[in-house]
């Protein structure tokens, strides 16, 4: 950690348990469940993309041809229900235990600490009183590449003026955090899934492998 200037983390399975999320929103989710399907469509398609100049644009001309309708009718879908309409669901949602100690301790030990979520973190209020700790608040939507495109990473890097190598990325997931940010040049740390944790299964291409934030404290911060 000796080189280690930013700790980045990812926001949705990273700060909360998405478990927590999918639970809350079953009823809106089947109500909607057209929409979510072909917005599942789209992401899979432009996360294979090279950056782009309004990626919630080219988002909904690729979802137009989908629901059948003009762009600026797709763009409202979007934004009625996926952006704006899950915003209530999150204030149900706690986060993870110790991640607020977490972001004060990284802060004490001299880290700048930045957020790269795949969707805008503003749509999760502040964070779960996060965002104050956060020198840097970014979705890959508005850096116009989603992960696990390097581009969206070397995006982070480039806005907070470190090199790629110097940054920690946290994450869930294994293709797009860990591998996205490793395929970029960053340092990966990965947040274990419970099955992982039961048949004690580190994931070998993390370069932290943690259970809880209690522990990647002690890894991180020893």
């Amino acid at each position: 950690m000796e080189d280690i200037k930013v700790v980045a983390f990812d926001v949705d399975g990273t700060l909360y348990p998405l478990h927590s999320l999918h639970i809350k929103m079953i009823g809106y989710f089947i109500k909607n469940v057209r929409l979510f399907y072909y917005f599942g469509k789209v992401r899979k398609a432009l996360r294979r993309s090279a950056p782009l100049p309004d990626l919630y644009h080219y988002q909904a001309i690729l979802l137009s041809e989908y629901l059948h309708c003009t762009t600026p009718e797709a763009k409202e879908k979007l934004d009625k229900v996926v952006y704006q309409g899950l915003k209530k669901f999150f204030v149900k949602v706690k986060p993870y235990k110790d991640i607020e100690e977490t972001f004060i301790r990284l802060k004490q030990a001299g880290y700048k600490i930045a957020i790269l979520s795949d969707f805008p973190p503003d749509q999760k209020g502040d964070l779960w009183g996060l965002a104050s700790y956060c020198d840097g608040l970014f979705s890959s939507e508005s850096l116009g590449a989603l992960k696990p495109s390097k581009y969206a990473f070397g995006l982070l890097a480039n806005a907070m003026n470190v090199p790629l190598k110097n940054i920690l990325y946290v994450g869930d997931h294994a293709k797009y955090d860990v591998g996205g940010a490793k395929m970029a040049g960053m340092m990966a740390a990965y947040r274990e899934p419970w099955w992982r944790r039961v048949f004690n299964k580190p994931l070998a291409t993390a370069d932290i492998s943690f259970k809880n934030y209690r522990q990647f404290m002690d890894v991180v911060l020893k």
